[in-house]
């Protein structure tokens, strides 16, 4: 017991750095290495970590409390709920633990403090850093905005399939929700909607820029030593532990896939976040550095140059540079079936499109998640990465508008749509009439299309008929003429 008790502190540890990736990343480790001792060792640890933590008696510690936003902490900033105030659900008398609700005040406390204090040191060109806020910020309201802000997309957190942690659906910050949360999952769905969960709470830190991190990132000085992913971007020094330049990862490594597939080192490097990874050898990204990055046309260059590399590692190819539009490579076959035999590239691409939505590349995002969209509903290609494309690429878009868009292309290609848990479903109802409609109209116009096809036709026919009696009439009448003309 003492033994187990310490393997399930080890799991804490993980959950409280990596999270489920890092999980899966540990099993991948196992799996490569062939350990019979160790495959059959990691699920008894992972359950009794399970068991474990639920006989504390306090909430699920999937990540500590520090480390990723507390429930509904969109809608507390976009409702302008201090921290001070209860939110309607704790007025209504929902059950939160005695610690967890402490951490998030001192956490919200800290919070606005540090930021009050420090606003103008951590972002002096704050314009330029996107986050999902400012991406909608300002923006005109046309065509399909419109239609996603009128009052039949309005959800409430008793809707079927509502995630606490997806503010996709959000339109009026001044409405109150309920004051509790009930849940009508099916029991079919339960797992893929709790799966969705989980990926959106990791989601929603990314788009809402790591709040959470203000805190930690104001103890570090501001010293170019402590730009180490700058100046891997500018050529001035080497990505650890592999010790290479930018510049040689992309003229040495371009098309070597094998070394991109079991390197797991360089990734980090190349596209840095403000979230730990695998490689503990390589710095998380701060907000200093991203003000940094914007600013300098040489990194924003290689950055380009390095999602080429890994488009064309994953047999895609970037056709326009300002819109971001993507196609298959000429090899795309050997590469998708890489990319669906070997799942730890769904990380990969989620780190890829966080970084891209964080460094300058924000437009890239979309057009990239419609592409996968359409090769796994679609083409019905690279099935083993489809939840991952629904559940981390998509929601990984800052822009709301192109994210539900997109959501809604997803739900129309999606099969069987019964087991859609992506958006509420109030919404999916909403398009299913949608659909039904748009086919009667069609299928009313081809109809009046045909009718008037055929009485064309008809029209047609009479005209060619009625030249034809008067040929056969003109020709009796010669005859006539012929015959009265021998007689004489």
């Amino acid at each position: 017991m003492r033994v187990m008790s310490v393997l399930c502190r080890c799991c804490k540890v993980i959950m409280l750095w990596f999270g489920y990736n890092g999980f899966r990343s540990l099993w991948d480790w196992i799996v490569r290495h062939r350990n019979p001792l160790l495959v059959l060792l990691f699920p008894l640890v992972v359950f009794r970590y399970l068991t474990y933590s639920k006989k504390d008696g306090n909430e699920s510690e999937t990540s500590d409390d520090n480390t990723r936003p507390p429930k509904n902490s969109l809608d507390d900033e976009e409702r302008g709920i201090s921290p001070g105030q209860k939110r309607p659900s704790e007025e209504g008398g929902v059950s939160v633990s005695k610690r967890a609700r402490s951490n998030q005040e001192d956490f919200q406390n800290d919070r606005f403090e540090i930021v009050d204090e420090n606003a103008s040191m951590v972002h002096s060109n704050e314009s330029d850093i996107r986050t999902e806020n400012e991406v909608d910020e300002g923006k005109k309201l046309t065509g399909p905005e419109e239609e996603f802000d009128s009052r039949e997309y309005r959800v409430h957190t008793t809707d079927e399939f509502y995630c606490d942690y997806d503010s996709t659906w959000e339109t009026d910050p001044n409405e109150e929700s309920p004051p509790s949360r009930i849940r009508q999952t099916t029991n079919s769905n339960h797992y893929m909607f709790s799966r969705f969960e989980r990926a959106a709470r990791d989601m929603q830190n990314y788009r809402h820029d790591y709040p959470n991190q203000i805190k930690t990132q104001h103890r570090k000085k501001n010293t170019n030593e402590n730009k180490p992913n700058l100046n891997f971007y500018l050529g001035k020094k080497r990505s650890v532990p592999d010790g290479v330049y930018i510049t040689d990862i992309h003229e040495k490594w371009y098309g070597d896939y094998e070394r991109l597939e079991y390197v797991h080192t360089y990734i980090q490097w190349l596209f840095p976040l403000q979230e730990p990874g695998v490689n503990y050898e390589a710095s998380t990204l701060t907000k200093e550095e991203i003000t940094d990055f914007l600013n300098h046309s040489i990194a924003k260059e290689n950055l380009l140059k390095s999602y080429k590399l890994m488009l064309d590692f994953y047999g895609i190819v970037l056709c326009d540079e300002k819109t971001g539009e993507v196609r298959r490579a000429e090899h795309w076959e050997e590469r998708f079936h890489n990319l669906n035999s070997h799942t730890h590239n769904n990380l990969r691409i989620t780190r890829i499109l966080k970084c891209l939505g964080t460094l300058g590349y924000p437009h890239y995002q979309a057009p990239l998640v419609h592409f996968f969209l359409e090769e796994t509903l679609v083409n019905r290609q690279l099935p083993n990465i489809r939840d991952s494309v629904l559940s981390y690429f998509l929601f990984a878009v800052l822009d709301k508008t192109q994210r539900r868009n997109l959501i809604r292309y997803a739900y129309l290609n999606y099969e069987p749509k019964d087991e859609f848990v992506w958006c509420p479903k109030k919404i999916q109802k909403l398009w299913s009439m949608q659909s039904k409609a748009a086919k009667e109209e069609a299928a009313d116009s081809l109809g009046s299309q045909k009718d008037t096809l055929i009485s064309d036709s008809e029209a047609q026919e009479e005209e060619n008929l009625s030249a034809d009696e008067s040929c056969n009439s003109a020709e009796s009448h010669e005859d006539e003429e012929t015959f009265s003309h021998n007689e004489d």
